[in-house]
């Protein structure tokens, strides 16, 4: 006869196997559009599927379970990421593929369209990637979960365990510094970011 402490480990498992499971081609595909990898993408959806099933008594049963494993799941990535990044000085993150960020303008859309803008919608993908790359992890995660994975502040929040009006912000800060990148490097690559009539070479 079981024990009570194997009646409810098992019933956490029965749990676990009905609503965290059937997520996992959802994660799979965010992994997978972060990593750029696909096996990247299966260790780090395993990954967080182990954590999640170890941390699975600290879930709170009918909260946004999608959000909780998709936190475990962005600590994970920027976890590795930080350790990869150290070990190669460049990580999974910068394999974004083009049509993944769209055109530029979907990152730096503003309500009026300036030269300069026109100049950064002009820029190849390579150099959006770049740019990416050199914003930080708290802001960049924020860009990618609003542009890249299109989710909802609210959404965001709750994976980033943040206050919406911090998502917001990072967003706005994240965009900031992107476009600012992107200037600097519409100005390299010889765009003209300043003339209002024409935003090409």
């Amino acid at each position: 006869m079981k024990s009570n402490a194997e009646a409810t480990k098992q019933a956490q498992i029965n749990e676990f196997e009905q609503q965290a499971l059937p997520l996992m081609p959802q994660l799979y595909g965010a992994a997978l559009r972060w990593t750029r990898n696909p096996s990247d993408a299966e260790d780090l959806v395993q990954e967080t599927f182990a954590k999640a099933f170890v941390a699975w008594a600290q879930f709170q049963q009918g909260s946004n379970l999608k959000a909780w494993l998709y936190r475990i799941m962005t600590n994970t990535h920027i976890n590795l990421y930080n350790k990869k990044a150290k070990d190669q000085a460049k990580g999974g993150l910068d394999e974004l593929e083009d049509w993944q960020l769209g055109s530029a303008e979907s990152v730096t859309a503003l309500s009026t369209r300036s030269a300069e803008l026109e100049a950064i919608d002009n820029l190849p993908s390579e150099t959006i990637k770049k740019a990416m790359q050199e914003i930080p992890e708290e802001f960049r995660m924020v860009v990618y979960y609003a542009v890249v994975d299109g989710l909802p502040y609210a959404e965001i929040a709750e994976i980033m365990n943040t206050p919406v009006g911090t998502v917001m912000s990072r967003l706005h800060r994240g965009k900031k510094l992107l476009r600012t990148l992107l200037a600097e490097y519409a100005a390299q690559e010889g765009y003209d970011t300043s003339n209002k009539d024409n935003g090409g070479k």
